[in-house]
């Protein structure tokens, strides 16, 4: 069975399997080694994404009620959060302590399903303000909102404590909203109606996330094809071909349990008990599978 990666977001996932999207462009790099599965919604703010986690990450009688859970989450809310209260989205409005707080239930309920299960927060992007209002009034015109519902400087805050939420649980990050200011021009570079990404701002991301994965031992590059390619089938004999399956799926599933093993146990943010605990895991896996 295919590993599993799941982009769990706001719209700004929703909208990455569209043409030239990061999600698209993980899925591409992962064909035939990982399905990369979108559970991106639209316009949701990290108060109504909690409703939706035993949904799309169920939990029976506090055990996972799937025998192939997630090799790795990517979780990218707080575009939506960082509204301001008192303007035109005031009803997205998440307070920022709120925020940080809900992020931190996604975490652990994923960690639940899977101690070494990759799980990576992602800030929301930078926000162009006269983008967002020129957006507004090519939508609207002169009904349009006055002042922007979001701005710069407060989703900074939000990505600060995206950040914070992620040192405090040991988990690694993406800070979007820094690295794509690091850039001129980053407004119209980046963004298409100063929120949403333009496609080279999908590049960002995506080269971010392939970053992340790679330093955690998923590279799409030393990931094995989940059936052989033609090449290698016995056109005489194709049943030898695929008796050898079964090893293959093993070795696959080996390889990234080992790698999410040792990269949790070098992270510095845990617990040495937790370290230690990891630690132990990986010998006995090691010793069972003649790793």
């Amino acid at each position: 069975m295919r590993p599993q990666i799941v982009l769990f977001g706001d719209s700004i996932t929703q909208q990455s399997f569209g043409s030239a999207g990061w999600g698209a462009a993980l899925a591409d790099a992962y064909c035939r080694k990982a399905d990369v599965l979108l559970r991106g919604y639209g316009g949701y703010n990290t108060r109504w994404a909690l409703f939706l986690l035993h949904h799309i990450f169920p939990l029976v009688n506090n055990l996972l009620d799937n025998s192939n859970p997630p090799v790795a989450t990517t979780i990218f809310f707080g575009a939506n959060d960082a509204a301001l209260f008192g303007r035109t989205s005031e009803r997205q409005h998440v307070p920022v302590e709120e925020y940080g707080d809900n992020l931190k239930i996604m975490v652990q309920h994923l960690k639940r399903l899977s101690p070494i299960m990759l799980v990576v927060l992602i800030t929301p992007p930078p926000v162009d303000e006269d983008g967002r209002m020129e957006y507004a009034k090519s939508l609207y015109g002169e009904k349009a909102m006055k002042l922007p519902e979001r701005t710069n400087e407060m989703t900074g805050v939000y990505a600060r404590q995206c950040i914070e939420t992620a040192k405090d649980l040991g988990v690694p990050f993406i800070d979007l909203w820094s690295k794509m200011q690091e850039t001129e021009g980053w407004q119209k570079k980046f963004l298409s109606d100063g929120l949403h990404l333009t496609e080279e701002g999908n590049a960002v991301v995506h080269k971010e996330v392939v970053e992340v994965f790679s330093v955690a031992g998923l590279s799409s590059e030393e990931m094995p094809y989940d059936f052989p390619h033609h090449s290698q089938i016995d056109a005489k004999n194709p049943e030898k071909t695929f008796q050898q399956q079964q090893y293959i799926d093993d070795l696959t599933y080996n390889i990234i349990t080992l790698n999410l093993m040792k990269y949790m146990s070098k992270q510095i943010t845990l617990t040495d008990s937790h370290r230690r605990g990891i630690f132990r895991l990986y010998s006995h896996f090691a010793k069972d599978n003649d790793l």
